[in-house]
């Protein structure tokens, strides 16, 4: 799946989100900041554990990492049960390439957790579908759109 994937989602479920366009692949948290002329804390990342073979999806500030050791007693499992997916498990799991990943819009509902540091932000941006795109949403609107459960996760 790419960035028009999630414009269909987008327009599907009324979502007030913008995909924008970069001239290049951004590899870092501040290069995106930089390409957005927006604050490094206004980038999220969504990233795909496996938790006893299911996915959860977690959104976290693009600069924090996240805790394995929270996530597990969250989710009332150990630590070692705990695992990123591999590029091509998040591939198969959500249709959608590393890097490139948006908070939603995924080939199927994902338990999605987030930190709280994001929700401290009233825009923020994240994976535009594609690897030179981002998408710009309101909070709010991300939280509806997601409905993401809101945890302490960063480490």
């Amino acid at each position: 799946m790419d960035s028009e994937n999630l414009q269909q989602f987008i327009d599907c479920h009324n979502i007030a989100a913008d995909i924008i366009r970069l001239e290049k692949h951004t590899l870092t948290v501040e290069d995106a900041a930089r390409a957005l002329d927006v604050e490094t804390g206004q980038i999220i990342k969504s990233l795909v554990f496996q938790v006893h073979g299911d996915p959860i999806l977690v959104i976290n500030n693009g600069l924090a990492r996240v805790d394995r050791k929270k996530l597990a007693a969250y989710l009332g499992v150990g630590r070692k049960k705990v695992k990123f997916a591999d590029p091509d498990q998040v591939l198969d799991m959500t249709g959608f390439i590393v890097g490139s990943m948006p908070p939603f819009g995924h080939t199927k509902q994902l338990r999605t957790l987030m930190d709280p540091a994001v929700i401290r932000q009233k825009t923020v941006y994240g994976g535009g579908g594609d690897i030179n795109a981002m998408m710009k949403i309101d909070m709010d609107v991300l939280l509806k759109a997601t409905r993401a459960e809101v945890t302490e996760l960063s480490e």
